[in-house]
């Protein structure tokens, strides 16, 4: 297991002590391809998938997007399946080992803010080969994928569990996004509409309790509801519940 310590999460010091000597670094110590990394994109929400498809987008060069998932099996052969864990159980649940034992799926790849250790040595003993830190670039991303496509294990910096609560950076889309709700507002506003309790958030997300009702005050303030039905009425009214779609792409 590669562990990656550095400011620039995802990458460890030693291979990043320039952005730009990072680059030549990354993509020299890379064999040669022919083709681009065949990735799937896996989520329960179309917009996550569809977010991460836009990021990826300026790479089809080195990253060819073959399908985007939500909640169904990967269905063409692909080198690798980034799964996001937006508004999923987290590694230590079912959903991920279906993934892992779909033989289409390549290698599987977590993509996730929740950089617990415990989370990381589970993903890692039950065959990953990356878990990823949201908070990196597009490019950075491509990279780690190119590397874990070539045969590399890649692990992102791990954070304490405090830390791992408020994410410094929110990239790509999430549903509920437009209404000013932020990533980590939306996922838990999106187990709520699921029906969800707080203590059954909170160990699902690796939330304190604290920080699950802080979400939640913060999310109602800004969708302008008092009671937990309207926030779930409102969930059900933008998007919030769980999509079942697949796209083909090439």
């Amino acid at each position: 297991m590669i562990t990656t310590e550095s400011a620039a999460p995802g990458l460890s010091a030693d291979l990043l002590p320039t952005p730009r000597q990072a680059h030549t670094e990354a993509v020299n110590s890379l064999p040669v391809r022919l083709k681009p990394v065949r990735v799937a994109l896996h989520n329960d929400y179309e917009v996550v998938v569809r977010g991460l498809r836009s990021m990826l987008e300026e790479f089809s060069d080195r990253i060819e997007v073959v399908e985007m998932d939500a909640r169904m099996p990967v269905l063409r052969d692909v080198d690798l399946t980034l799964y996001d864990t937006f508004g999923k159980a987290q590694v230590d649940g079912d959903d991920i080992d279906e993934v892992i034992e779909n033989s289409q799926a390549g290698k599987v790849v977590i993509y996730t803010w929740n950089m617990h250790p415990v989370l990381v040595d589970q993903a890692i003993a039950k065959g990953c080969c990356g878990y990823i830190d949201k908070g990196i670039t597009g490019e950075n991303l491509v990279e780690v994928l190119e590397r874990i496509g070539a045969g590399e294990v890649i692990v992102s910096a791990t954070r304490s569990p405090e830390d791992h609560e408020d994410p410094s950076s929110e990239t790509g889309d999430w549903p509920g996004q437009t209404a000013g709700l932020s990533a980590r507002e939306s996922e838990v506003l999106s187990l709520i509409t699921q029906g969800y309790t707080n203590n059954d958030i909170a160990v699902r997300s690796y939330l304190s309790i604290n920080s699950v009702k802080s979400y939640i005050r913060s999310a109602y303030r800004k969708i302008g509801v008092e009671r937990r039905s309207q926030a779930v009425r409102w969930g059900m009214e933008n998007g919030l519940l769980p999509d079942t779609s697949r796209t083909i792409i090439h």
